[in-house]
């Protein structure tokens, strides 16, 4: 089966596991019928928009992190790593803890979606380019410092963010807590556009520089003596990993092992090297794992779970089989 089939396949699963989401019991209160019909209309309406909103918080998210890990493994030839590596899902729970420490639960929860989502994009875009900078600033400098410094900065965010929840008024720590999980069931409308915005953005400058992807996947060295500059299209490639992960992160949440499912699945699919192919397979399967794990949690585990908490379950076996199997 050729690649071009195997997508069409995928492309088509994608739009019926959407359908699926959004019509699956879209009209329960069939009594209506027989009561108030306007009633019924208005129910099925709002379900409907309450779920597009959804599927569209879903595809926004699951393109920006699969986007985001397929060029990130290709920087650092590595395909069990994934951008959150680098410690932005900490330092977001880490601005979100400071936040509710200094200004308190009340001045918090006033802050409008708009500028919270903006100053949680910022943070993190700002600390990413900061730590490029600083740590691939000279020539030489292998991607490997780079994942190094970012594990141990995350993993300094991670210390600072709980010692300040302990100290915190437990009710404020409801709030801190809230976003430690992700989820599609408050995803505000308006930030949904802006995402979108961005995410569209990113991709349209990223794209000229796809067909270097192939390329950087051979390594350094070849990639230098077939004219690359290998430097300048690595920090240009970290940027949008950086940009499209901050963007996932500040509009659903941190969801760890999303990326390393979804794109090591594409690989087993598509054995090839082009990563027009593997990005693009990573997509639809992006949609489809997260369409199909949100139903589950709505109508198999009826909200008592979140989809990250599945995702991370089930991401963290599959991350323990690559080891196991890399290390035969």
């Amino acid at each position: 089966m050729s690649n071009r089939t195997k997508l069409l396949i995928l492309f088509i699963l994608t739009i019926a596991s959407i359908l699926f989401f959004l019509l699956f019991k879209l009209g329960l209160h069939w009594e209506y019928l027989l009561t108030s019909w306007d009633q019924f209309t208005d129910d099925v309406a709002y379900a409907f928009r309450n779920r597009s909103n959804k599927i569209l918080a879903m595809t926004i998210a699951g393109t920006a992190i699969a986007f985001s890990t397929v060029i990130f493994q290709t920087v650092t030839h590595n395909r069990i790593l994934t951008p959150s590596i680098i410690g932005l899902d900490w330092l977001f729970l880490l601005v979100q803890t400071l936040l509710i420490f200094f200004l308190g639960g009340k001045n918090y929860a006033m802050i409008s979606n708009e500028w919270m989502f903006l100053i949680s994009i910022g943070t993190l875009v700002a600390f990413s380019i900061i730590l490029f900078k600083i740590m691939l600033g000279k020539e030489g400098r292998s991607v490997y410092f780079l994942l190094l410094m970012g594990i141990i900065m995350g993993a300094l965010f991670n210390s600072l963010s709980t010692f300040m929840q302990v100290l915190i008024d437990p009710n404020e720590f409801l709030l801190a807590q809230d976003k430690m999980f992700a989820s599609f069931n408050n995803v505000q409308v308006k930030l949904l556009w802006w995402a979108l915005g961005i995410l569209i953005a990113t991709i349209a400058i990223f794209f000229p520089l796809i067909r270097y992807l192939d390329v950087l996947s051979l390594g350094r060295d070849q990639s230098v003596n077939l004219g690359i500059s290998y430097q300048r299209v690595v920090q240009i490639t970290l940027i949008i990993v950086a940009i499209l992960t901050a963007l996932s992160t500040a509009l659903v949440g941190p969801i760890t092992f999303l990326g390393l499912l979804v794109v090591n699945v594409t690989y087993e699919i598509f054995k090839t090297y082009k990563h027009s192919i593997l990005i693009t397979g990573s997509i639809f399967v992006s949609i489809i794992s997260l369409a199909i794990g949100q139903l589950i949690v709505e109508r198999v585990f009826t909200f008592s779970t979140t989809l990250s908490v599945i995702i991370n379950f089930i991401g963290g076996i599959y991350f323990i089989y690559l080891l196991l199997r890399g290390s035969k």
